[in-house]
């Protein structure tokens, strides 16, 4: 084991491609090489992960060893699997009480590394992780907590809250995680993670990530950490400027849909496309095949021999599309590739510079591809920073692009069939069917035509809403790019159901109030009983923000949600109609966030349904209590203990959210 750190520590990822490659090649580490115990590594197996990531590679070994770490990496580089995959593999599940303490900055943190640490726990008997944030019930996290749970992931207010209602108790303490210090720095909260490491037994082991470094963190880390061991992630790669890049947001089934549009445009040689996982390559694979083009999933378990051949077809011109894993894709170097898809952004801007490096070489153009989820905007941002390069978003190609391209296609078809020859036992045929004087030749032509389309038709329907190019960089604006002014006042239609009638509203919390879509998604969800995935644009301005909802909302649904409260001020829901906004006068623009807020949502829901309204019983609770109450308040729509499946689980499965890893 201490060979394995002595190894990986004081490394940088960077530097030249083909060097990276050609190291890679000689010694590729996989989970199996790290030390995780047996259900842990198979619960990794059957999430179809092959090789760690840098930051993995090198805090695993770290945090199996009990050493205290400091962690510098990015966000999205997988610091969340470096941390509970080896706390996972130490947890003692024979005892009910708290082992390990995981710090988030935000609600949507604390979820997702509760929902990772259930993922990879799934083969570990007995064990139980508690999330504890803002926005939920006291009761049911109280209720969680007295069941036993050896892992708590929590954000700092809400922790402390419990501790000194002395809920949460501590004193059996063996591994804690600050994940994301620099944000909690950033978010006001670092004063209370001293509060909370004061107050954990001394002889813990304390990992600590962060982005940066700077001074308060680094007297934390000196206060509370015993020689702790620097595993650093360094960037030093730029993306070559012949290779034209562009993003596209998009998330879940959506992508394939989008990916197949693309390719109908663009004109393309060959084509590689990255995925995370081994289980996302065949499936990602099977669907294109299902759509008609012909591809190959490549990953580590194709045979060698296997492997060989998918790379000489692909050279040979005989195949077109490859769905890669990193792994899978090192020292592949074929002239052919004109584009790069990244079906998933890839855990760090490194990884995401040896993709794209596919294409573009020796001089010639390439295109890449980035589908990026709502929810991935950092991300994509620390890729232009680390890069040092622009990605620009894409207009996805119109349904009149698209039938121009099927009809250009289908002439060429044509033409090359009747370049190819020995069409006279069809010629004979055709004959036949044309001394009927009753068929015309062009009848004949468009019958023959239909025929050969799998699906009978050929050209897309024009009728239906095209899908609106969005960006990034007018968050704060409505989408129709009204910079300047009051936003407009129609909705804009769901993409998901463009026939569903929605209505413009505007709520009376804004920019100076710290407000995040999050918190608005969150308190028109749970407290007007309104499914995610019927919130539609919502656009943040300095004193109000609007919000479209569904046509027809109920009376009594819109005065529970005029007095919901976020940021401790009331929503105050009505009907926008693009008159200016009342002033508030001047008031405090830095005032402290709320501490059950977070920055980050999707506002691709995944529940099920026609009708925007979810019809589940349970009382809202009593108002008594503002803490509870201040941002989401009832806890309905969050998960319970023992509820896998139903609507009042996370907004998303344990498996099918991996962001975190």
């Amino acid at each position: 084991m201490s060979e394995l750190i002595e190894k990986n520590i004081a490394t940088t990822v960077g530097g030249d491609e083909s060097l990276l490659v050609s190291q890679s090649e000689e010694s590729i580490v996989t989970f199996d090489d790290l030390g995780l115990s047996k259900e842990v590594l198979r619960a990794v197996h059957d999430l179809g992960f092959e090789s760690p990531t840098p930051i993995q590679e090198r805090s695993i070994p770290v945090v199996l060893s009990g050493k205290d770490m400091i962690g510098q990496a990015q966000t999205g580089t997988g610091k969340t699997a470096a941390f509970s995959l080896p706390i996972l593999s130490r947890i003692d599940c024979k005892k009910s009480c708290i082992q390990a303490l995981i710090l988030e900055p935000t609600r949507e943190l604390a979820i997702q590394s509760a929902e990772a640490c259930q993922s990879f726990s799934k083969y570990i008997k007995d064990f139980r992780v508690a999330p504890i944030y803002g926005g939920a019930s006291y009761e049911n996290q109280i209720r969680t907590l007295r069941h036993g749970a050896q892992v708590v992931v929590a954000t700092p207010g809400r922790l402390i809250d419990l501790i000194e209602r002395g809920k949460v108790d501590l004193s059996s303490l063996s591994f804690m995680v600050i994940d994301e210090a620099d944000e909690m720095l950033r978010m006001g909260f670092i004063d209370d993670v001293d509060w909370i490491l004061s107050n954990t037994p001394d002889s813990r082991q304390t990992v600590l990530f962060s982005a940066t470094m700077p001074p308060v963190i680094a007297k934390i880390a000196k206060n509370h950490l015993t020689e702790p061991v620097d595993v650093r992630i360094e960037s030093k790669t730029t993306t070559a400027t012949t290779v034209h890049q562009r993003y596209w947001i998009a998330s879940g089934a959506h992508k394939i849909d989008a990916m197949t549009r693309i390719l109908e445009v663009e004109n393309y040689d060959a084509v590689i496309v990255f995925v995370r996982t081994k289980t996302d390559a065949e499936d990602v694979s099977n669907k294109l095949m299902a759509r008609g083009l012909a591809c190959a999933a490549l990953h580590g378990d194709i045979p060698q021999r296997q492997r060989e051949k998918i790379i000489d077809r692909l050279k040979a011109g005989h195949l077109d599309i490859i769905i890669a894993t990193d792994v899978a894709a090192r020292g592949l170097d074929v002239d052919r590739i004109t584009h790069v898809f990244n079906y998933d952004i890839p855990y760090d801007a490194e990884s995401y510079v040896h993709r794209i490096g596919r294409t573009g070489r020796a001089g010639r153009t390439g295109e890449a591809i980035l589908f990026v989820s709502p929810r991935e905007r950092r991300a994509l941002r620390l890729i232009e920073r680390v890069t040092g390069q622009k990605i620009e978003p894409m207009q996805m190609p119109s349904v009149a692009d698209v039938n121009k391209a099927r009809l250009e296609n289908f002439k060429n078809q044509v033409m090359e069939t009747i370049a190819e020859g020995n069409l006279e036992m069809y010629e004979e045929v055709i004959s036949e069917l044309l001394s009927d004087d009753s068929i015309e030749v062009e009848t004949l032509c468009a019958a023959l035509a239909k025929m050969v389309q799998k699906d009978g038709t050929l050209l897309l329907d024009d009728s239906k809403p095209e899908p609106r190019m969005r960006t990034f960089d007018d968050d704060n604006y409505s989408e129709r790019g009204q910079r300047r002014g009051l936003p407009s006042a129609e909705a804009a239609p769901l993409r998901e159901y463009p026939d569903m009638a929605m209505v413009r509203f505007r709520v009376a919390v804004g920019r100076k109030d710290g407000v995040k879509p999050g918190q608005i998604v969150g308190a028109i969800a749970n407290e007007g009983n309104i499914e995610s995935k019927f919130i539609g644009e919502i656009s943040i301005f300095d004193t109000f923000t609007t919000v479209d909802l569904p046509d027809g909302m109920p009376k009594d649904t819109m005065h529970i949600l005029a007095q919901a409260r976020v940021c401790g001020r009331p929503l105050d829901l009505r009907l926008y109609t693009a008159e200016p906004p009342r002033s508030r006068g001047n008031r405090d623009r830095n005032r402290k966030n709320d501490r059950f807020g977070d920055d980050k949502f999707d506002r691709q829901g995944r529940h099920s349904g026609k009708d925007f309204r979810k019809f589940e019983g349970g009382s809202r609770g009593s108002r008594s209590d503002r803490r509870e109450r201040l941002d989401f308040g009832s806890d309905r729509g969050r998960l319970k203990r023992g509820d896998k499946g139903s609507k009042s689980g996370f907004r998303s499965s344990f498996s099918g959210r991996r962001e975190g890893f």
